[in-house]
């Protein structure tokens, strides 16, 4: 059991050979390459001007770099949230859509719709934060965007004209989880590792965990 441990941790730790960009709604700050495996791609530090965001029936448009990932999007309610812990109810994460897996590169687009989420603080008018989790099997990444939730905001055209979606041979919305780990830096800050796991490896791994 010790070597399944290791083995996970192997998994986790992978350097990340392939990225996304968040196109839409508007990350907190230009993509960061080198930043991306860390919370909010490196920008700890919510934006004042934030994007009005549908409260309801809202996309988000990414592309994506890798040919089978899978993704999730985690949200927090905290006006500056600053760290994984934000995102979390006494539950686990917050989960605004529950982590799917997607073939195909390029750009693609999946519904959210914070309204029906049971997040407390969801409402007309809040502030909010969403956190994309994307593991394309050889890393975890993460982009944030600051939100300004709308009972009469739409998602704009120019977005959904462009949400073309890529080539799909098997498209999952089965409820997963994330795994996590968390170290801390020479800089004494704390890094969340999370990474999403399809239903069946997740299974497995739970079995394997009292005898750990």
């Amino acid at each position: 059991m010790y070597l399944s441990s290791i083995a996970l941790a192997a998994v986790l730790f992978t350097g990340v050979q392939a990225h996304f960009q968040l196109q839409y709604p508007i990350p907190r700050g230009p993509f960061v390459e080198d930043s991306e495996p860390t919370f909010c791609d490196g920008y700890n530090d919510a934006v004042s001007n934030r994007t009005v965001f549908p409260l309801s029936n809202g996309i988000i448009n990414m592309n994506s770099e890798h040919p089978l990932w899978t993704a999730g999007v985690i949200v927090s309610t905290f006006q500056d949230p600053n760290n994984f812990s934000d995102f979390n109810s006494s539950s686990g994460y917050q989960m605004g859509v529950q982590f799917f897996q997607q073939s195909g590169e390029g750009l693609y687009c999946f519904p959210i719709d914070l309204a029906t989420s049971n997040i407390s603080g969801i409402e007309d008018g809040a502030n909010v934060t969403i956190q994309i989790v994307f593991d394309g099997g050889d890393g975890t990444l993460y982009q944030c965007a600051d939100l300004t939730l709308s009972a009469n905001t739409t998602v704009p055209a120019d977005t959904t004209s462009s949400c073309t979606n890529v080539t799909s041979t098997s498209t999952s919305t089965a409820t997963a989880t994330a795994a996590s780990s968390t170290s801390t830096n020479s800089a004494g800050k704390e890094v969340q590792v999370a990474s999403g796991f399809i239903v069946g490896v997740v299974t497995m791994m739970m079995a394997l965990l009292p005898a750990l």
